[in-house]
This record gives C-alpha cells, structure tokens and sequence, in this order.
C-alpha cells in the first residue's frame, strides 16, 4: 500500500513552523511499517522550502526515508497548484476521530493489512462479524 504521513501533530507534536518534539513511537513505528509490511510512505505535508527540508532531514537523521515527499511518486514534478495524493491510507491527527496511537496502527495494518478499513475508529476495536440469523425452522 502508499501510506500518506502528515508530519505536525503526527510524527511531532504542533510547534509550526518550528519542529516539535516527536510523539513517542511515530518513527519507530513507521520504519516498521517500512521494513517489516513492506508499505511505501509518503510524506503529505503543507511545509513547504526550508520548512519541509527541515521536517526530512528531521525523520532521515532518525533513520525514517519516504518513498516520495509531497509527490505521489519520486520521479513526479513539485508543482504550486493543488495537488492530489493517490494514497490507499492517510495517517493524519486530523482524522475524524482524532489520531489512533502508533502501536493501534502498527497491529490493524500488521493484522489486517488493506482489510483494516473496516475498523472501528472510535473504539480501536475491529468489527465483528454480524451473527447469522437463524431460519423459522432452525433450532
């Protein structure tokens, strides 16, 4: 899968344009989501220049390589209009439902794999299979 990355509020914590201190597990998470589910992320941020050159050197000093940044693929021109992701997941603190912590979305993607959209955010539980119905005649 390509995985999409906000980087404030969810590999650090907000302190834009400064580089906050990261949230516990983000990077480690990430890279084992690399290494060990073989998913390619991408860094999907609004920092842009120096910004956003900070914000890499930030996670490549602690071992932590996107596959493309703000791009969907490395080779893709950077433009200054809208862009579009084609992303099958986004990993975003301004999810509806707030942010899941790492460990949640290590164990769903790790378990799950591209079945973890039927998960229930809310209570970082997975759906459970409804109970078939049983026939008039059936006992």
């Amino acid at each position: 899968m390509f995985i999409a990355i906000d980087f404030d509020g969810t590999i650090v914590k907000h302190r834009f344009p400064e580089i906050g201190e990261e949230i516990p597990f983000a990077i480690e998470t990430l890279k084992l989501i690399q290494s060990e589910l073989k998913h390619n992320l991408i860094l999907w941020t609004v920092r842009e220049g120096e910004l956003l050159d900070a914000a890499v050197a930030f996670c490549k000093e602690r071992g932590l390589n996107f596959y493309a940044v703000n791009k969907n693929h490395p080779e893709d021109a950077q433009t200054t209009g809208p862009r579009k992701l084609v992303a099958d997941m986004f990993i975003d603190d301004r999810n509806f439902g707030g942010m899941p912590d790492w460990g949640f979305i290590y164990n769903t993607l790790k378990e799950r794999g591209e079945d973890c959209f039927t998960t229930d955010i809310f209570t970082n539980r997975f759906s459970a299979p409804k109970p078939k119905k049983r026939g008039l005649f059936r006992r």
